[in-house]
């Protein structure tokens, strides 16, 4: 596993002795302009980029800042055959890592790469543990009252002190992550850090390296000992979410590490004993993929000590009151909006919505309506049209009918008919051509409506 190194200069000759002498350590690409390499840039992560200062008629500070705007965290080593003070200040004030002056020295160019590789690594370890505070300072809550809800929150209390592996099922968005953080945040480990590892995000030649780390001289480009998931989560909880996406190759190392709770790195001789809670999720169906003969039927029971089966939303459907005023509530903080609430006649609707993408797609929904809100309250006429007008409903027009009958039920028409001409006005963007026709009525008729109501 190479570290990836990207060069950009316009001297092809330059190119290909840096590529002759880097390719034994790194993956080397190289262009000889900055657009493509930025192209690239965008789909590939590179570690250390070696930029010129001048290529062609570009200059090699712009497109500095352009690198900088596409990933942050790259370390880039500016060269130059015209070296100053003034252009090497200017370099490390637009986040450049090192300035040197060609002709480059590869022995000496070596030494420095390695230096920004072990910056990218720091950093990249300052990271994690930024957003691993983040995540304990801003927890998410668990909202619900139904039935089974109650009967999650007796499984949490049951397994928060004990060190049973627990696999957590169900479908996405049902908040398998938010069981898992609870199970560790009330439990005597709430004190040890919570680690979560995404295994269907991360490559499978990077996995293993994720998990249980290397030591020093374990491939080209490992400069010193890095620690995996596995040692850094010690005496705390590691959460392997997706787990039936992991590889069959890693999943006989996570066998050995729940049977003897040890593990070696990469390139280690040594075992490294490790006390690690472990809690895995999937929403995929294991015994199919057992039985297909990607998942180890050893490895499913091990991790299948105890099993959490997290209800889609429309099994708790008297849960969505509660989780409409959380959501709306911490919309109008996020979005900077005061809302105030939501209309009986769009509560109604989202009650009778199936929720395929469960608790998360009811809060795209709620974060949708909010946006496209005016009034402060979020009516039927924020919400997306494939909520208010389900595919699987057998009669749109019926649909639109019950929602009708039941503004008339609460609402004057003249009340209904502003709310019309407000939605229509928003959803054209203020075109008042375009919303006198979708209204069937002329432009003049639009404008006396929006001086009757008193509309802006």
């Amino acid at each position: 596993m190479k570290p990836y190194v990207l060069i950009i200069d316009d001297e092809p000759s330059i190119c290909a002795s840096l590529k002759l002498g880097l390719k034994n350590d790194y993956n080397v690409v190289a262009f000889n302009s900055s657009p493509p390499a930025l192209d690239l840039l965008e789909k590939q992560n590179f570690s250390v980029i070696l930029l010129d200062l001048k290529i062609g008629a570009e200059n090699g500070l712009s497109v500095l800042k352009e690198i900088k705007k596409i990933d942050p965290k790259v370390v880039v080593i500016m060269m130059t055959a015209y070296g100053s003070i003034g252009t090497s200040v200017e370099a490390m004030k637009n986040g450049a890592f090192n300035y040197l002056t060609k002709p480059l020295d590869i022995d000496e160019l070596l030494v420095h790469i390695n230096q920004a590789l072990e910056f990218y690594r720091l950093n990249e370890e300052v990271s994690f543990l930024s957003e691993e505070l983040r995540n304990k300072r801003h927890s998410d809550e668990i909202i619900g009252e139904s039935e089974p809800m109650q009967h999650i929150y007796m499984l949490i209390e049951k397994l928060k002190d004990i060190d049973t592996n627990v696999l957590i099922t169900g479908e996405s968005g049902t908040g398998k992550e938010l069981v898992a953080k609870a199970i560790h945040e009330s439990g005597n480990r709430k004190n040890e850090r919570y680690i979560v590892v995404n295994c269907a995000a991360i490559p499978e030649n990077l996995l293993e390296l994720e998990l249980f780390g290397c030591k020093k001289g374990a491939f080209t480009g490992a400069v010193n000992d890095r620690k995996g998931k596995f040692e850094l989560a010690d005496k705390g909880t590691i959460f392997l979410d997706e787990i039936g996406d992991m590889p069959l190759g890693l999943q006989s190392k996570l066998l050995r590490v729940l049977q003897d709770k040890e593990f070696t790195p990469l390139g280690g001789a040594n075992l490294i004993h490790t006390d690690v809670r472990i809690i895995a999720a999937t929403n995929r169906n294991l015994p199919q993929l057992i039985e297909a003969g990607y998942f180890r039927e050893d490895l499913y029971y091990r991790i299948k000590v105890m099993e959490i089966k997290m209800p889609a939303l429309r099994e708790r459907i008297s849960d969505i009151h509660d989780l409409c005023s959380h959501f709306i509530n911490m919309l109008s903080e996020n979005l900077k909006k005061p809302l105030t609430g939501i209309t009986e006649e769009a509560k109604e609707v989202l009650l009778n919505y199936d929720y395929p993408g469960n608790v998360r797609q009811l809060a795209n929904i709620l974060e949708y309506a909010a946006i496209i809100n005016s009034t402060g309250t979020i009516g039927v006429e924020d919400l997306p049209d494939e909520v208010v007008y389900p595919r699987n409903s057998k009669n749109k027009e019926a649909t639109f009918e019950k929602v009708i009958d039941e503004y008339l039920s609460v609402n004057s028409f003249k009340e209904i008919e502003k709310r019309a001409v407000v939605a229509t006005l928003n959803k054209n963007k203020g075109r008042r051509d375009l919303t006198a026709k979708d209204l069937g009525i002329s432009k003049r008729g639009l404008l006396n409506k929006i001086k009757e109501y008193g509309i802006k």
